[in-house]
């Protein structure tokens, strides 16, 4: 079939999209689909058409349908530096955003940090969490199912962890609504982010469960999870990794960098990321971590998604009796991996290089770890400078200067 052929048979609707690579290469596909998609909208295409992405890659692995790319500017904050378990020296922190000064604001914060002595990182918790829900015949059968569960956890291990040789299955949580069983499985999954390592697992033990102890499969994922959504679970009980940074800065490097006081910047803390934020309601007690997760994920080729587990979380200050400020953030939600996803696409690759985690670590897990510490501490960068930025009345100056 001729080009121009082919491409009016999808304009017409006789070829779906997902069918052109049936007559042509990956790469052909890509081009014609995107030129049956300009005569469908009437628009010119071009930008979408510059790339340097491996396209039977992408479409293997990342998307359907492709037609070309999105690109999004990306700037290098740093380096900061981490004392962490598994990341420690100087760090580059590539962000891919749209947003004039966020990586100004994240490189100022380097620098405070760096001539503070540095930040301290670290991975308290680890684990990769699918919540699947299932059907029990009444309450009491339900909690019967809760009992063999317990008893069974050895079995539940085994054939989680056969499906693959990084996961390991730490623990198991159960709840009953009525009739209803929710379990939720907690793995560490290597260096990958493991969303889908722990779907297969869970599935292979969902069957087990239904055969031996009656309970019906209703839906892989009950929402327990809790997956891309904002909850109290992940707040308190972390999916992914749950990150700590903190920082000892000094009165004079904030009055010399940040032009303001320690007391000034414990106090927005407090009523900003703590009263402000009770006060909405909201699980976000911090001034933009968001901002900088998604800038790092769409980077470094994460599951953008996860930004919302990622924004959840704690920035706290206190004053020291020297008259420093202790600052500090926690994020309980981490998603975060070195393989798989989007990590091995090209410029997501370089970027993770960049980092110096992309790939898989040895020990298995390393590398994640390393990287959700790097994270830690370039998110504490971004939090140390918008507060400092409020304290001094800068923020819309820093704004009106960097974004227009």
């Amino acid at each position: 079939m001729e080009e121009q052929e082919l491409i009016d048979k999808i304009v017409k609707g006789e070829v779906k999209f997902h069918e052109v690579e049936k007559h042509v290469d990956a790469r052909k596909a890509t081009e014609l689909r995107r030129r049956a998609l300009e005569v469908l909208t009437e628009t010119q295409l071009h930008n979408l058409s510059v790339f340097s992405i491996d396209v039977e890659r992408a479409m293997k692995a990342n998307t359907e349908n492709f037609i070309g790319v999105a690109q999004v500017p990306m700037g290098v904050a740093g380096p900061v530096q981490v004392k962490g378990d598994s990341a420690n020296g100087l760090y580059h922190i590539p962000l891919a955003t749209t947003e004039g000064a966020l990586v100004a604001s994240v490189n100022r914060g380097c620098t405070v940090i760096n001539k503070s002595g540095g930040a301290i990182s670290f991975v308290t918790q680890d684990g990769m969490a699918r919540a699947p829900v299932l059907k029990a015949r009444n309450a009491s059968h339900a909690r019967e199912s809760l009992n063999f569960i317990n008893r069974s956890k050895d079995k539940l291990k085994e054939i989680a962890e056969s499906t693959s040789r990084f996961l390991k299955l730490e623990g198991i949580q159960t709840w009953i609504v009525g009739r209803n069983v929710f379990v939720r499985f907690v793995y560490k999954t290597g260096d990958a982010m493991g969303m889908n390592m722990a779907t297969i697992a869970t599935d292979e033990v969902i069957k087990f469960l239904e055969s031996e102890s009656g309970l019906k499969h209703v839906a892989l994922s009950g929402n327990v999870c809790a997956d891309k959504k904002s909850s109290a679970l992940n707040l308190i009980m972390g999916r992914g990794k749950t990150v700590i940074s903190e920082v000892v800065l000094t009165r004079d490097v904030i009055e010399e960098v940040l032009k303001t006081s320690p007391e000034a910047m414990a106090d927005i803390v407090y009523r900003k990321c703590l009263i402000g934020s009770a006060l909405a309601a909201s699980y976000g007690f911090n001034a933009q971590f968001a901002n900088v997760i998604a800038a790092i994920f769409i980077a470094t080729g994460q599951d953008a998604a996860h930004v919302v587990e990622g924004s959840q979380g704690f920035t706290t200050a206190e004053l020291t009796e020297e008259g420093d400020l202790i600052f500090s953030v926690t994020i309980p939600s981490l998603q975060v991996g070195t393989v798989g996803g989007g990590t091995a696409l090209g410029t997501q690759r370089e970027a993770l290089e960049i980092i110096g985690v992309y790939g898989a670590g040895e020990p298995p897990g390393s590398n994640a770890t390393k990287f959700a510490e790097i994270v830690g501490a370039a998110v504490l960068a971004g939090e140390v400078s918008l507060i400092g930025a409020l304290g001094a009345g800068h923020l819309a100056e820093a704004h009106v200067r960097l974004n227009r």
